[in-house]
């Protein structure tokens, strides 16, 4: 298929449409707007439903109605939308419902701002609401990957019973690239015997619970459940992308837009002969840590780079490399990050370590 050009919420919009979505509930808020603005029309032509609720609160409870009758179905926000969807996405956990979320990040606190940010990096990868669980959390770098991670999340939510969140960011969903979008998929909504459907005539009763707990012998294989049910998420679909890792004796961790610009300081610095490579998470939960377990011996340093204060990840890298490697955070939050100063900081670290 030919590229066409699209700005990154509204392809990311049209994957998930192509991906056989067909609900969405959400409300608008800078910086993705525009995914619910494309899918009030969008949704029309496929044979969809688009919802503009009152409050994200309302957004995600829709989507948990959805799923649970088996639909493919999607809620979007920023930041502190997306604050308050957790209790929704503890609901959609406790209920083993597949969903897709996408939290279109921005920077600060509170209200923040509209800049572009990284700062909502430990809600999703924690899980930002009450409980025992955790999302597997897609991350990514391009317009191009926003549609493919997209595209494969209903699936990868339904292989799990789980709902998949994206974290992208303000950049990435504003920003105009040529992609090349998937074919168009159509999902049946009698696919899973889950699925709550109408009671047929002659049927049983059936009792449906606000969540899912197997309580057989008296509830003590639920914790095995959940326990085998994230061991699996954490071998089976941790991503990466390694640059330059071969030889490199400083290695960037980045994801999203600080990767983009991490390849670029690569590119300077192997101009000036500094060994200087990447790894980015594509997931950032299960957090990829059979990466670090490939790097060689000639690793003196890791730095962590981010669109936050306080680095966010740092922690994750740390325990994925055992603290065996020195780490070390750059990070940027009202200016853009820069690939001069994550070279500058490379070559101090190499006097150090």
């Amino acid at each position: 298929m030919a590229k066409v050009l699209m700005k990154g919420n509204e392809a990311l919009a049209e994957s998930c449409l192509r991906a056989g979505c067909r609900f969405f509930s959400g409300y608008p808020i800078t910086p993705q707007t525009e995914i619910l603005e494309y899918l009030c029309w969008r949704m029309d032509e496929v044979g969809g439903d688009c919802v503009q609720t009152e409050s994200e609160l309302a957004g995600v409870n829709m989507v948990l109605g959805a799923a649970a009758g088996g639909m493919r179905a999607l809620t979007t926000t920023a930041g502190p939308g997306f604050s308050l969807k957790q209790e929704g996405i503890s609901y959609l956990c406790g209920s083993d419902l597949p969903a897709v979320i996408v939290d279109v990040q921005r920077i600060g606190c509170a209200l923040g701002d509209i800049f572009m940010g990284q700062g909502d990096y430990w809600q999703p990868t924690r899980g930002g609401g009450h409980g025992d669980y955790r999302t597997i959390v897609l991350a990514p770098e391009s317009v191009q990957e926003s549609v493919d991670l997209a595209y494969g999340a209903f699936d990868l939510a339904e292989k799990y019973r789980h709902p998949v969140l994206i974290a992208t960011d303000a950049t990435i969903g504003q920003m105009i690239e040529p992609v090349e979008l998937p074919e168009m998929k159509e999902h049946d909504i009698d696919t899973y015997d889950w699925a709550l459907k109408p009671r047929e005539e002659g049927e049983p009763q059936r009792a449906i619970w606000n969540r899912y707990w197997d309580w057989e012998d008296g509830g003590r294989k639920y914790p095995a459940y959940i326990l085998e049910k994230y061991g699996k998420m954490e071998a089976e679909e941790q991503r990466w992308e390694n640059v330059e890792t071969d030889d490199a004796e400083i290695v960037i961790v980045a994801y999203g837009t600080s990767a983009r610009v991490a390849k670029s300081a690569i590119q300077r610095a192997r101009k000036e002969g500094i060994k200087l490579g990447l790894i980015r998470p594509i997931t950032l939960w299960p957090f990829p840590k059979k990466a670090f377990d490939e790097l060689g011996t000639q690793v003196k340093a890791i730095l962590d780079v981010e669109r936050n204060i306080l680095g966010q990840m740092k922690d994750d890298i740390i325990l994925a490399t055992g603290n065996r490697i020195p780490v070390e955070f750059y990070g940027e939050y009202w200016d853009n990050t820069s690939e001069i100063k994550i070279v500058e900081m490379a070559k101090e670290m190499l006097s150090r370590y």
